[in-house]
């Protein structure tokens, strides 16, 4: 089906607007998906706060030009589906490699982080990174952990010292 020329105007601006914001990108080869269950990835997608979207190569290639997605170029052959992780970096690699384990002829191509193209075989290494509530509830333990330790240590010190005391009157009871 022809797309009008304001059409793809419009399609390569909306998608350079959310390459110019995103995390992360994702490139999956969709054939063999059914409607159905792209349509239940796509619900998941937006749950998830990821952009995706299924452009054409030559309107995606226009779209990255003159963002950090611009190396992605390389992988664009076939159907490709885009994922723009938009809050959490972690988010599209997450949601797309969920949905390839239900789906064997879904294939997740390449993907993108910080200006650097990555194969299909990295996508565990960005779908592992904890979001930022992990990430903050991590460093917060790790903040606490110190003050936990000496509040243990102050508390240690008058135990002792009853250990001691019940100790000698023990000892002096028994003599």
């Amino acid at each position: 089906m022809a797309i009008r020329l304001e059409d793809k105007k419009q399609i390569v601006s909306e998608v350079n607007e959310a390459a110019t914001s995103a995390l992360s990108a994702v490139l999956a080869d969709y054939r063999g998906v059914t409607v159905a269950d792209l349509t239940a990835l796509r619900k998941t997608a937006r749950e998830q706060g990821v952009f995706l979207r299924v452009v054409r190569n030559t309107l995606l290639k226009r779209a990255v030009q003159g963002t950090e997605y611009e190396c992605i170029q390389e992988a664009l052959t076939g159907p490709t589906i885009l994922a723009f992780s938009m809050e959490d970096p972690g988010a599209a690699a997450r949601v797309l490699k969920d949905f390839a384990k239900g789906n064997e002829s879904f294939d997740i191509k390449a993907l993108s982080v910080g200006g650097q193209l990555m194969g299909a075989d990295r996508i565990d290494v960005l779908a592992t990174l904890p979001t930022y509530d992990q990430a903050l509830a991590s460093l917060m333990s790790v903040m606490l952990a110190p003050v936990t330790k000496l509040a243990r240590t102050f508390n240690e010190v008058p135990t002792k010292v009853t250990r001691a005391v019940a100790a000698v009157r023990d000892q002096k009871e028994a003599a």
